[in-house]
């Protein structure tokens, strides 16, 4: 489908393999009050008319300082290239002037600590939904101290913050998509069962499902949604899977999207203004993965933003790793 009009996510696929009959899907239900509330409503979310219309709901941006540190490639025993330190810092930079003054967001920076060198790929620490935030317990040892400045940050924001406080459970954030109807908790090296077990039960007003994920990616380095109702893939296996997987769990019609590469569809849809407004698509540009761009063009309804982060890549950072974002504001 690579640069092809956006195709029907099918809610179970036509011809499904073997292969991915056999993958261990999970699907928690919902339950209590709130879920009641939505069978009568089924096409609302958080008390909206518009299906997945809280999807991408933004007032500020949280990111973090590249250390020196980074630059030893394997101090944080990942084994990773070395990079180049001021390339690094200038693509983070721009990254944060872009949520500024492009998207026009309240940017909260926290200093680099050099005894965290994956610092800045702060998104695997936290995954926030409406006004909650669940401080993750990710799956390297060395990067658990990271949720500790997350922590503190979202505290003063306002946040309802919620602990994992279980040593068998390991959720990196982002191992979780979140649609604006459901979640998707992809389990892979970075996140075990438990760990999807705790999103299903902080987040109870919506349906969580886990998603096999093969090799080192996270899930969000294979897929994310290019809008409300638009999932967008890489055109890997290990990506084309996980969208069937997805398929074959959800209850909703999603339109798809490939891209040829899978980096490109580590991507945030954002919608920083009231209600309304345009909403933006920031998304990784033609000096990093040129042959995505045509095809994120099919992409009308959102204002494309580009940005780079081509050096930061080699510490293993997608996009969407680089950034916390959250809003304070009510919803109306």
């Amino acid at each position: 489908m690579a640069g092809g009009t956006p195709g029907p996510l099918l809610t179970t696929p036509l011809h499904p393999s073997p292969e991915t009959l056999s993958l261990p899907f999970c699907h928690f239900s919902q339950t209590g009050e709130a879920e009641k509330q939505k069978s009568a409503r089924p096409d609302c979310v958080d008390g909206m008319g518009t299906p997945g219309e809280g999807l991408g709901r933004c007032s500020h941006a949280l990111i973090r300082g590249v250390p020196e540190s980074l630059a030893a490639g394997d101090s944080a025993g990942a084994g990773l290239p070395a990079l180049d330190l001021a390339k690094a810092q200038r693509e983070h930079g721009v990254l944060g002037g872009k949520l500024r003054q492009r998207l026009g967001l309240q940017l909260l920076e926290l200093p680099p600590e050099e005894p965290l060198p994956l610092g800045p790929l702060l998104g695997d620490t936290a995954v926030i939904q409406g006004d909650t935030a669940l401080i993750t317990r990710p799956w390297s040892p060395a990067r658990r101290p990271e949720v500790d400045g997350v922590r503190k940050a979202l505290q003063d924001l306002g946040l309802r913050i919620v602990e994992m406080g279980d040593e068998n459970a390991t959720l990196d954030g982002t191992d979780v998509l979140f649609t604006g109807r459901e979640f998707f908790v992809g389990l892979s090296k970075w996140t075990n069962h438990r760990g999807a077990e705790i999103v299903a039960d902080t987040f109870r007003d919506f349906a969580v499902s886990t998603v096999p994920v093969a090799g080192p990616s996270h899930l969000r380095g294979l897929c994310g949604m290019g809008g409300p109702r638009t999932v967008v893939a890489g055109s890997s296996d290990a990506a084309q899977k996980a969208v069937r997987a997805m398929a074959a769990l959800t209850d909703h019609p999603y339109a798809s999207l490939t891209l040829p590469d899978d980096a490109a569809a580590d991507c945030l849809f954002l919608r920083p203004g009231l209600p309304g407004a345009p909403p933006f698509l920031l998304h990784r540009g033609g000096g990093d993965l040129p042959n995505s761009q045509e095809a994120l063009q099919k992409l009308s309804d959102v204002t494309l933003v580009p940005v780079s982060c081509s050096e930061l890549e080699k510490a293993g950072a997608g996009l969407s790793s680089l950034c916390l974002v959250l809003s304070t504001r009510p919803h109306s």
